[in-house]
């Protein structure tokens, strides 16, 4: 039996397909997201301590009681409040289902979505196995929106736009100049917001505003989050959403027959550490391992147009080192200099080369040491 292709992404993802060959050439691996040092023991405690208080069964649909309002409390307290009711949050199983789960919610066959590239690597696939079509719209040379492009692209059938602030590959944040700008292109018309904010506590020289700040517009949008990144915890693959009651009881008439609810010792551990997270040491840690990336990799021939200013990566160009695509580049890189990264290209569309490759900083300060003296030795 063959079974038609329900959308046009790869078979197999790039993070895939580079960790598969950074394993298989004993690289050293800067490419896919994931951290590789210890996650706090407070964090191990409470996981056990969920099992050993038989929390072992279902949870709410919407999510543990004590998770939510710890959530509520949680995004009251930021640095730039975030006012939500607890009827506005729902705990899902990652960012990467909410986002689908959006879109199972909101589309209907030929709808369009906007999509800001580059963009992560799931967006597409979701739009169309849900019926959907992408509208691609490019960010400028520094990853930066482009509004009148956005407008141009909106017509009667774009459904929604989806954002990925702070933005992977890129790293780069929206200011609330961003999001009122895009609040005056949509104001009139009926379409929603996706918002990918999963590195939301990882912004080093700017602050993170969500869509959720926006007073008109966090009536329009689902805003997604995702604990993995919060708590660099990603093999737990919970996150949550906040959207207004309308839009999420929309979402919770698919979410039901979708997944039902998470894991309920994860959530139970979860809102036992969002008691006593300190999210300022946090942003701290990540921001020293960005410096501390760039300094050990200040000596190697690539270049950095700019700081991230948020997330775990950072965009190098390698014009110094060789015209190879990045695809191509990035395969040479693991291969033949032992270290891996993630070709820029794989977020658009159209595998269009960049001459840009990802870097992931969220490693222990040894891997990193390492990846830059193997680098140094072997260019």
């Amino acid at each position: 039996m063959i079974i038609p292709k329900k959308h046009s992404g790869s078979d197999l993802t790039i993070f895939s397909e580079m960790t598969a060959l950074s394993v298989q050439n004993k690289a050293i691996n800067l490419a896919q997201g994931f951290p590789d040092y210890e996650i706090d023991p407070l964090l191990k405690k409470y996981l056990a301590e969920a099992t050993q208080k038989n929390m072992n069964q279902y949870a709410p649909m919407v999510g543990f009681p004590e998770l939510i309002q710890n959530l509520k409390t949680f995004n009251e307290k930021r640095k730039n409040p975030i006012s939500v009711d607890i009827s506005e949050i729902i705990v899902t199983p990652g960012a990467t289902y909410a986002i689908y789960g959006v879109l199972a919610t909101i589309l209907q066959p030929g709808d369009e979505v906007i999509v800001l590239e580059p963009a992560y690597d799931s967006y597409v696939p979701s739009i169309e196995v849900n019926g959907g079509k992408p509208v691609f719209v490019s960010l400028d040379e520094n990853f930066q929106p482009n509004f009148e492009k956005i407008k141009e692209a909106v017509n009667e059938k774009t459904k929604a736009i989806l954002v990925n602030s702070p933005h992977n590959p890129s790293g780069t944040l929206w200011s609330m100049n961003d999001w009122s700008n895009l609040w005056e292109i949509i104001k009139d018309t009926n379409i929603l917001v996706i918002s990918d904010e999963v590195y939301d506590l990882l912004c080093y020289e700017k602050d993170f505003f969500s869509a959720f700040h926006h007073p008109q517009l966090r009536n329009r949008a689902f805003s997604i989050f995702s604990f993995g990144k919060m708590f660099h915890i990603t093999g737990w693959k919970t996150g949550y959403m906040m959207a207004s009651e309308n839009l999420m009881q929309a979402f919770k008439r698919i979410h039901q027959y979708l997944i039902f609810c998470v894991n309920t010792p994860a959530q139970y551990a979860l809102a036992k550490y969002l008691e006593v997270f300190d999210p300022e040491a946090n942003r701290t840690m990540m921001l020293q391992k960005r410096d501390f990336f760039l300094n050990e990799f200040s000596g190697l021939p690539f270049t950095f147009m700019q700081k991230s200013e948020g997330s775990y990566f950072q965009t190098a160009s390698y014009e110094k080192i060789s015209s190879m695509a990045d695809k191509d580049f990035a395969v040479w890189l693991t291969c033949e200099k032992k270290v891996s990264a993630i070709p820029v290209s794989a977020f658009y569309h159209d595998l269009r080369n960049t001459g840009k490759v990802r870097f992931c900083f969220a490693k222990k300060e040894e891997t990193i040491t390492a990846a830059a003296e193997t680098l140094k030795n072997l260019l």
